[in-house]
């Protein structure tokens, strides 16, 4: 799950993007002392992540005043017309938060309700679903967190926790063998590959996972084939996957399946908020 207090800067940071000197509708038309209910509502179906983040950003802009409840959880379906959250508290508080909890609740919650969109279209083969780095300069925890959110897994999370040799890497002339032996103990090895050639170089080098990118149907698998039973190396299809072909991709026997769509395509879930005077 996801460290609220660890996040706490950035959330700080979202709602002075937003807020900067004052809220000047709010302070010419809401009286301070007011006080106000409201509701989040999903308008469409999807899976929901960003909750516990929208509550936290609710505490911060009312200073810790407001009750924030839950009505669905992180990682659940919902329909159009479930209720996602209510709050209740300062109603200049709950205004100046409500743009800034929205905005991560329907970023998220687009992003969860991708994934599980692929989740389910590969169901019943051993593939799974993955996202890749194609993250939001600054968000890659939160979208990462929505991708587990709708079922999906992650790839790496940054540079310095995988190796993932590509062809940028490789035109520097280095022995890949030697490079993959000599990389930190247990720290997983992915190689790219983009023809038959390369994978067979990649799987004799002691890759952990040859990535497959832009390999045909049939490419991929015969791939799968000269692997056989072995355990090593996993394979995994990326480039050009969509909703459409990821289940024929899917089905060809590999792996993993890494989708940059799932972070920097999703579209937001469509959500709204309603405030009352309590």
């Amino acid at each position: 799950m996801i460290d609220l207090d660890a996040i706490g800067p950035l959330l700080r940071a979202a709602l002075a993007e937003d807020v900067g000197p004052g809220d000047v509708t709010s302070s010419l038309l809401v009286p301070g002392s007011a006080r106000a209910r409201g509701r989040i509502v999903a308008k469409a179906r999807g899976v929901l992540a960003g909750v516990d983040v929208a509550r936290r950003v609710f505490e911060i802009a009312c200073d810790g005043g407001a009750r924030v409840v839950s009505s669905a959880r992180e990682g659940e379906g919902v329909g159009s017309g479930a209720q996602v959250l209510e709050v209740e508290g300062p109603a200049r508080g709950l205004l100046a938060g409500e743009r800034t909890a929205l905005n991560f609740l329907i970023r998220l919650s687009g992003i969860a309700t991708l994934t599980a969109r692929f989740v389910e279209a590969v169901r019943g083969t051993r593939a799974r679903i993955l996202d890749t780095r194609k993250t939001t300069p600054g968000l890659r925890a939160l979208e990462k967190h929505a991708v587990r959110m709708g079922g999906g897994g992650n790839h790496r999370h940054a540079l310095y926790d995988a190796v993932l040799v590509k062809e940028n890497h490789l035109a520097f002339g280095g022995d890949l063998a030697r490079a993959l032996a000599s990389r930190p103990a247990g720290m997983p090895a992915i190689v790219e590959a983009e023809t038959l050639g390369e994978f067979r170089l990649a799987s004799a080098a002691g890759a952990d996972v040859v990535l497959l990118d832009d390999f045909a149907l049939e490419e991929i698998r015969a791939c799968v084939r000269e692997r056989g039973n072995a355990e090593r190396p996993l394979l995994e299809v990326s480039g050009g996957v969509t909703l459409e072909n990821v289940r024929a991709y899917a089905e060809t026997g590999v792996d993993r399946i890494s989708v940059g769509a799932l972070t920097h395509s999703a579209a937001a879930l469509d959500l709204s908020m309603r405030l009352d005077p309590a």
